[in-house]
């Protein structure tokens, strides 16, 4: 066994139910999609329509026990623990639910300690999570960096480094971060962690192996970390082109029964990929209220002829243009791909895809999405800082190869 994949102990900063709480937490957050913000009502002509998945019901039992910690915490405002405790419930039901609201929640909970000069590491830690869905990463990794001064075998702040440093196209660092991580977390953790960042950086094969090993082996893990190595497994099914892999690590990801909206989207678009729109419409016609799910599925309906996109299209515009106003980055991806696959506005979606990229969202997938604009748009020289990052981190994806031989041929 690869040292830097061996097995190892939880750090007693993480140990126990509590601990494993968190990382619960943590995990379904790093493996999240912001969601939506609402859009103007619409009035559905076929009454079989499902416009939305609603959001919880004030009797839902989820909802109770939040309703009971918040008032605990209006009768103890000052209370610490028990701020932290509503925090993380919020920013748990909001990732599960794609509602941001609850992360609105999250920061109003701790918001005695928000500006302190410093706040306690664990209000740190949240406010880094909190940053980092917002996509303001630079602010993220601060606040994390101030963690680790304090606290250096704070495994989760470890984890929650890597990811970030992951979706800025920085597998080096996420590597690092993963290696501090493996000497605090179990294994199939830090394998997880490890995988994506060697796999990301031109170690494609050795990171499929080791983390396919990793999930054979018997090992303590619960579902949510299970759920995060089976998404990173077929992730890299993927970049290696092995589709029949990818599809069966989807398929068992999925089969954990946890919900993950980003585990959705991450299968929607490989089923788009393999030209299966049909399962997409199935697997998404009750996923509308996070954007990014409502996206694929108009891409799928509007493979079908299904005149559904049209609308859905629509909602996703209204949504974007109420993002604009509040100064929200967050939706930049989703809407370039929205011009460029629905729209057929290629130059607008260059544009996007390009303000997206310079915002340091740079993961394979916004690599691909720059890359097929520039091509759409015929302006190869757009993608060529994509193509200058690819060959600097050494990534191996077959899906960017051949977009990039594509573009070096129109270049030629």
């Amino acid at each position: 066994m690869n040292p830097f994949l061996a097995p190892s102990p939880l750090s007693v900063g993480v140990s126990g139910a509590a601990g494993r709480r968190c990382f619960r937490l943590l995990l379904g957050i790093l493996l999240s999609i912001a969601g939506p913000v609402l859009a103007t009502p619409l009035t559905p002509t076929d009454p079989n329509q499902v416009l939305e998945r609603l959001p919880l019901a004030a009797t839902d039992p989820v909802v109770r026990e939040l309703q009971g910690l918040r008032r605990q915490l209006v009768a103890q405002p000052d209370d610490l623990d028990l701020a932290l405790q509503v925090a993380r419930r919020n920013i748990e039901i909001g990732r599960s639910e794609a509602d941001p609201r609850y992360y609105g929640y999250a920061q109003a909970a701790l918001a005695p300690w928000w500006e302190q000069m410093p706040p306690p590491p664990e209000v740190l830690l949240l406010r880094a999570v909190l940053r980092q869905n917002r996509h303001d990463f630079a602010g993220a990794l601060t606040d994390l960096q101030q963690v680790l001064v304090v606290r250096p075998r704070h495994a989760q702040a470890w984890l929650t480094q890597a990811v970030i440093q992951q979706v800025q196209g920085e597998p080096a660092a996420a590597l690092r971060s993963c290696l501090a991580l493996r000497r605090l977390a179990r294994s199939l953790l830090s394998n997880a962690c490890l995988s994506g960042a060697l796999g990301r950086g031109g170690q494609i094969e050795f990171a499929y192996a080791s983390l396919q090993r990793a999930l054979e082996t018997p090992a303590e893990a619960d579902a949510e970390e299970r759920l995060y190595a089976l998404t990173v497994l077929a992730e890299l099914a993927e970049q290696r082109g092995d589709v029949s892999a990818a599809e069966q690590h989807f398929r068992a990801a999925l089969n954990l029964g946890r919900r993950s909206v980003y585990l959705l989207g991450a299968y929607a678009d490989f089923l788009l990929d393999q030209n299966h729109p049909a399962a997409v419409r199935d697997l998404l016609r009750d996923e509308q209220r996070a954007d990014n799910l409502l996206l694929r599925l108009a891409l799928a309906e509007r493979r079908l002829a299904d005149p559904a996109w049209q609308r859905h299209a629509e909602v996703l515009e209204a949504r974007f243009a109420a993002a604009r106003q509040r100064g929200d980055g967050v939706h930049i991806a989703s809407e370039a791909r929205l011009r460029l696959d629905l729209r057929q506005q290629p130059q607008e979606a260059l544009v996007l895809a390009q303000r997206n990229w310079a915002q340091q969202q740079r993961e394979p997938q916004d690599a691909r999405l720059l890359l097929e604009a520039a091509l759409a748009a015929g302006q190869p020289a757009a993608a060529r800082e994509v193509l200058d990052w690819i060959s600097r981190v050494k990534l191996e994806d077959q899906r960017l190869v051949d977009l990039s031989q594509r573009l070096r041929e129109t270049q030629s």
